[in-house]
Formats: C-alpha cells, structure tokens, sequence
C-alpha cells in the first residue's frame, strides 16, 4: 500500500465544480488585484478569529514580517521566540533588521516554554512571537501576563493553526496580531502562496495595509518603505470555496490523530510518544507528530513500506549557520535539540482512510519488533 503524507486530490474533486465556476467568475470580473474575494476572505477569517481585521498577503512568511514591521519593529530590538519552527518565524525578525531570542521549548506540546521568556527579556526586548505548532495553540496567558507587564507585542505565528483555540479564545483574540499561511499543504491551503494577518487593533491594520503595497497612501505617495505583498484575487477566491468546509476538516484531522493514538498505544505502549492536547486547547493537528527512537532509521523503514513521513525541523534555529554570528551553541536548548532528534510526523490529511492509518501503525509496529 502506497499512503502518501498528503493527497489533495480528493478534496479538489469534491470542489472542483464550484472551483471552476468560481475562478470563471474572476477572469470574468478582469478584477485581479485586491477585489472583492480577497475582501471577503479578509473579512470572514477576521470574524471566523474573533477580530476585526484581516490583511491579505503574499504567504505567511510575508505576514509575520508586515506584522514585525507594524509593530514598530527595527534594527537593535530583540524578539524572543522558539528555535523549534520553520525558518521563516525568526527569518521575519531577522528581516526588520532586529535579533531573535530563542528559548527553550515545552517537551510535551513543541511549543515554546512560558517559563523560561522572563529571563531572556532586555531593554532591547520589543515582542513576542509564540509559535502554535502542528496546530496546537501555546500556553497564551503566562506569555500575556509576561507581555503585559514588560509592554511588548504578542504575534502569534499560527501559520499551521487556523481554527486552534486556547481556553475559548480563537487564534489571534488575545494578542495584538496572528498570522496565518495559507500554503497548499495547510489545513486551509491555497493553490500557491498566500497569507493574511488578524488583528483587534486598527492602528496596525491601516499600517499592515499600508506596507504590503510598498507603503503608498495614497497610491504614488511613499511614507513607509513598504513592498509588494498583496494576496492574489484568484487564490482568494479558491480560499472563499474552501473556507466553509474548515471546521469539518478539523473534526476529521482530530478523528484521524484519535485513532492513530488508539492503534499506537494499542499495539507499541510506550514505546512512541504521542500527541498530547493540553486541557482547555482545541488542536487543529495540522501534524500528527510522535516521538519516537531510532527516528531516522524508522522513515526510512516506513518509505521503503510505501508509507510517506516528515520530519519537522531536523536542525533547530539556533544551530542554522545562517545564524551563527548569534552565537549560539548545540547544548544550549537540550529540550529543542532532543525533539529536533526523535519528532517524526505521520501522514494526515481529511481524507485518510481508517485502512491507510492501520497500514501505517502496522508498519511503525513492525519495526519496532
């Protein structure tokens, strides 16, 4: 059996008639640059996010940098964030010309430890950028009460995340801005780049408008050096076919990541360490990601089985060598290096099957014994 990591083959067939039309309907209009359906996605993902504003970007990395930026982020400040994400997270802080401070990660959620910001906080020390990874949200209240008390920005990069809650609250509800990434392989995904920032503040709404079309207001008029990140007209319109269908998806993620965790335990114990949902969160599982020994050479058992993985993120941040002049160290974030070393996430997407899932677990078990 071949069980890929990600097939978006059934999902654009159950869509494509509506998907047609609607793409038809946007040649049509010869509206192409920041038209209705981008208005309606920016509008739908803002109240969908407990907020009042949407700002449609290129891709998500793009949003964390027009967020940074907003902010008031710049050459000499320090954001602190988790050296356990994809780059883009720190390459957007690197981007304003400012210096990311990592910190260490919870072992059990991936996500960065509330604990241990308070130390690493300066007078350089200007935001926040929590990472709610593999669809799960961090441990927002300390990280706001820390926030509060230091006057820093919270963004939330929830680029794998659209639709996590902590507490009750959505993505983006209780900081001052989230961003998401609408890449292909998301929970909500375009059919290319594309990105939006969500906000409660209208400052930094009219400001994120203003620097993703290379900061003119009005058009021909320069205040800020801005760039070109608008969000495409015909990748809206696919995101407003897609959109309604959301909330369905992530039941069916957490039905999948429900029976993995039942077949994995069932038939290994302990020996893989599952995905946990912290009390009070509402995980998305963009990933299905397991803990496990001999990690390597288990992917490379599970391909030759036909069984596709991933191994999200092989070298932490501090450890890239684009980031050696911070001086950073192996050793220094044991928690991050040790998950660098055993995390492999399994294949998940709505449309796998209960056959597909027993193929992969028998596999996993197999090696194993």
């Amino acid at each position: 059996m071949k069980v890929p990591m990600l097939d978006l083959s059934e999902q654009y067939a159950t869509l494509r008639d509506e998907m047609l039309q609607t793409l038809d309907e946007v040649m049509k209009s010869s509206r192409f640059i920041l038209g209705d359906n981008v208005k309606k996605l920016e509008q739908d993902v803002a109240t969908y996010s407990n907020v009042p504003y949407g700002i449609g970007v290129a891709n998500g990395s793009d949003a964390l940098h027009i967020a940074l930026q907003a902010s008031g982020i710049t050459a000499g400040d320090e954001v602190i964030t988790t050296p356990f994400t994809f780059f883009a997270t720190a390459g957007a802080i690197a981007r304003c010309n400012a210096t990311p401070v990592f910190v260490d990660i919870d072992p059990v959620t991936f996500n960065i430890d509330p604990a241990r910001i308070e130390e690493k906080i300066t007078d350089k020390t200007k935001a926040i950028m929590p990472v709610h990874l593999y669809g799960q949200c961090s441990d927002m209240d300390p990280i706001m009460e820390i926030a509060k008390k230091h006057n820093l920005y919270v963004i939330e990069d929830a680029a794998q995340a659209i639709g996590a809650t902590y507490k009750g609250n959505t993505v983006g509800q209780l900081s001052d801005a989230a961003t998401y990434s609408f890449f292909p392989t998301k929970n909500l995904g375009a059919y290319g780049d594309a990105g939006m920032i969500v906000t409660k503040h209208e400052d930094l709404a009219e400001k994120m408008r203003v620097i993703r079309v290379h900061g003119s207001k009005p058009k021909y008029y320069h205040h800020v050096l801005g760039y070109n990140s608008r969000l495409d007209e015909m990748q809206a319109a696919i995101l407003n076919v897609k959109f309604p269908h959301l909330n369905d998806w992530s039941e069916k993620r957490r039905k999948i990541a429900n029976r993995y965790t039942e077949l994995l335990k069932a038939s290994l114990g302990e020996q893989v360490v599952t995905p946990v949902e912290v009390e009070g969160n509402y995980h998305v599982f963009h990933q299905y990601t397991i803990r496990v020994e001999k990690r390597d050479e288990l992917q490379k058992f599970l391909g030759e089985q036909g069984v596709s993985t991933m191994i999200y993120y092989p070298q932490p941040l501090h450890l890239q060598p684009v980031f050696k002049d911070l001086g950073y160290k192996e050793g220094d974030f044991p928690i991050t290096e040790k998950a660098a070393k055993e995390a492999i996430s399994l294949p998940m997407f709505p449309e796998l099957t209960e056959e597909q899932q027993k193929y992969v677990v028998e596999c996993v078990t197999k090696f194993y014994q």
